[in-house]
């Protein structure tokens, strides 16, 4: 087992938490069927209540593969960039905003069933902006103040955000070669590269964030040098020579299987959704099973697998 009971536990419950908490997002974004005349017929137009303008562009779904793939590479190449121009203030900058953005989506979801639909200088709704006035402090204290608290506990709000921007321009045809289109650059970045181990170590280390859930903890050996350096607190060199242990779960690894349940929620309801949301834990504990200390491993192949499997089974029942 990569990491103990304990620690894969707290990784699967937050798994799963931001799962439900996604299929709840995309609940309540639902599309709206509405009845518009155009050149003087009536017709039923769909419209996805996003917030901030984020209404998705009138494309085909199978276009839209490939603008999702051209924009992953895009930005993948754009951090590469600027991570070798070591501009870690723009890139924590960019985070911040991104996560302001997305923490938006995610809060006003229930805010605005809850707010009145009064609009702020025709710009935003009134849910809108309180979204943002909430979203504001939690990703400061997430990007600028390195809170290992509020790190995790906004990371289960941040991926539902993301999900439902992308859920409207995607079908379960496009998400299954999505999702192998992302493992097999998965297990290049991982085995063959190094990227992926490259590309966490910078954020730990330099930028002092990480997109993906972070999950720092000490073995016994540890612990009792913790304490010993505490009870010497004059010894200054004691501290800084322990390390910890980290487990971390990937961004990627989150959002992917969010995406995939949506689109199934989409397509054929929540108890098909759920199916796949349940193969994909198992998928992800299997991984934490057997995987080994102290070594790497690519996780969208294996949660592209139980991903996969769910998809089947959902629809052999429904």
């Amino acid at each position: 087992m990569k990491h103990s009971v304990k620690i894969t536990a707290i990784l699967i419950s937050m798994f799963i938490i931001t799962q439900l908490i996604g299929l709840g997002v995309i609940w309540l974004y639902t599309p709206v069927q509405q009845q518009v005349v155009i050149n003087g017929t009536i017709q039923n137009i769909t419209t996805n209540p996003l917030p901030y303008g984020m209404e998705p562009p009138q494309i085909s779904q199978d276009f839209s593969l490939i603008s999702i793939v051209f924009a992953f590479v895009l930005a993948i190449l754009l951090v590469f960039f600027l991570t070798r121009l070591k501009a870690a203030k723009i890139i924590k900058w960019w985070f911040f905003i991104v996560v302001v953005l997305v923490l938006g989506v995610t809060f006003n979801a229930a805010l605005m069933h809850l707010i009145p639909n009064y609009s702020v200088y025709n710009i935003m709704s009134l849910s809108e902006l309180v979204a943002l006035l909430v979203a504001i402090p939690f990703a400061i204290f997430k990007i600028f103040k390195r809170n290992f608290l509020i790190h995790n506990l906004t990371e289960l709000f941040v991926y539902p955000g993301i999900a439902v921007v992308f859920i409207p321009i995607l079908n379960v045809l496009t998400i299954i070669i999505l999702l192998v289109i992302i493992s097999i650059y998965d297990m290049w970045a991982v085995w063959h590269s190094g990227f992926m181990q490259k590309m966490a170590k910078y954020q730990i280390n330099t930028l002092k964030i990480f997109a993906g859930f972070f999950i720092p903890y000490a073995n016994k050996k540890q612990r009792q040098a913790i304490k010993e350096a505490r009870l010497n607190p004059k010894d200054k060199k004691a501290g800084k020579n322990i390390k910890v242990n980290i487990a971390i779960l990937g961004g990627g690894d989150v959002v992917f299987p969010i995406i995939t349940a949506g689109v199934i929620f989409r397509s054929l309801g929540l108890i098909p959704a759920l199916i796949v949301t349940l193969f994909a834990t198992l998928a992800l504990l299997a991984l934490f099973i057997f995987a080994r200390k102290g070594k790497f491993y690519p996780a969208m192949p294996f949660l592209t697998a139980g991903l996969l499997i769910g998809i089947g089974v959902a629809y052999l029942i429904f």
